[in-house]
């Protein structure tokens, strides 16, 4: 079969690969439909992800059809349309019993899918922990609604979770790419007083006040003013730093009020400064960590109900064949990209 490969650092090649099979009785193999190129694939390109694996198959985006499942998997079965979360967990450890799946003390929990072992950009996958890992399509809902689920999704929904969101809240969201939107799809479904995004590209910007128009929006150069100018109480309630970039982490806490929370979803290249005499007397509480993808049934059904839709994010289609093409796309941030469907079987 066909797979995009971590060769080594700043390459990725397709490269013929044997079908995956089943490893251990909990698994399922399951054949991939759609997927998609995510940025943390482009921070293992660029060997920002020291525990990814050289020749492993990238990809953690994806859904698909079941083919093949162990013995012991009792969730799901051949022909099942599914979503495959970006973390395989056992559910039994300690922290997969206290909702962190993140933190799944298994050999193959956490991020392990495009990172430890062969992931989804490819024809097939191998998914462990099948019961926990994989997620049933309602039929009312296509794979490109449900793409996102697994992973983007997946961690806008956590962030929306551990952000304390309340009605009369000003939440502000610094980063409009791919999960940013996401992040701001869940934060509407907490209906909170105001929302800010804080965005530096133009077509972002045009993207998101043309699809939520509710929606506030400013660029970091005036970020500061403008929160102050639109919230109640000297800042933000709730700041979601979704960018990661250079200056984001000090602009988050600097637009925050008194006793907020600020929530960093970002994942940085860079270690981030905490200036903490600048910030004394601010008693922030920060939320940090990799997503906890434990709400993806949740997520669907919002989806069937039409509460929550992503395939606006869908600017381009690519098949396998072209994905080197795909990720120079992607990369480049060119032509309104945003999000790529990769049809896998193509």
């Amino acid at each position: 079969m066909r797979a995009y490969t971590y060769v080594e650092r700043g390459r990725f090649e397709l490269r013929e690969k044997q079908k995956p099979g089943l490893l251990d009785p909990r698994d399922a193999v399951v054949r991939v439909t759609l997927g998609s190129i995510c940025t943390s694939d482009l921070h293992i390109k660029h060997g920002s992800v020291p525990r990814a694996v050289p020749r492993i198959t990238v990809g953690h985006e994806m859904v698909g059809v079941v083919e093949q499942v162990g013995a012991d998997v009792a969730t799901v079965r051949p022909g099942d349309r599914v979503t495959v979360n970006v973390e395989t967990f056992c559910g039994e450890c300690f922290f997969c019993r206290h909702g962190y799946v993140n933190n799944c003390s298994d050999p193959d929990g956490g991020w392990a899918l495009g990172c430890r072992i062969d992931g989804g950009q490819a024809e097939y996958v191998r998914v462990p922990h099948a019961d926990q890992g994989l997620d049933h399509i309602p039929d009312t809902v296509s794979d490109e609604q449900a793409l996102f689920v697994g992973d983007v999704l997946a961690t806008g929904f956590w962030a929306a979770r551990i952000s304390e969101i309340g009605a009369e809240d000003t939440v502000l969201i610094i980063g409009a790419g791919p999960t940013g939107i996401c992040t701001l799809l869940c934060v509407m479904l907490k209906r909170p007083k105001r929302i800010i995004v804080c965005e530096k590209s133009p077509e972002r910007i045009r993207f998101v006040r043309e699809h939520y128009p509710d929606v506030l929006v400013c660029e970091p150069a005036e970020c500061r003013d403008f929160v102050l100018r639109n919230s109640d109480h000297g800042g933000a309630d709730v700041v979601m730093e979704v960018a990661g970039a250079a200056d984001t982490f000090r602009l988050a806490w600097e637009c925050a009020r008194p006793n907020a929370v600020v929530t960093v979803v970002a994942l940085y290249d860079e270690p981030q400064m905490l200036p903490l005499p600048d910030m004394y007397g601010k008693n922030l509480t920060f939320r940090t960590g990799g997503v906890d993808g434990c709400d993806c049934a949740e997520i669907l059904q919002l989806i069937e109900a039409g509460r929550i839709d992503t395939t606006p994010l869908i600017t381009h289609r690519f098949p396998l064949s072209r994905i080197d093409e795909a990720y120079r796309l992607f990369e480049s941030k060119s032509d309104g990209v945003i999000k790529i469907a990769v049809e896998c079987g193509k």
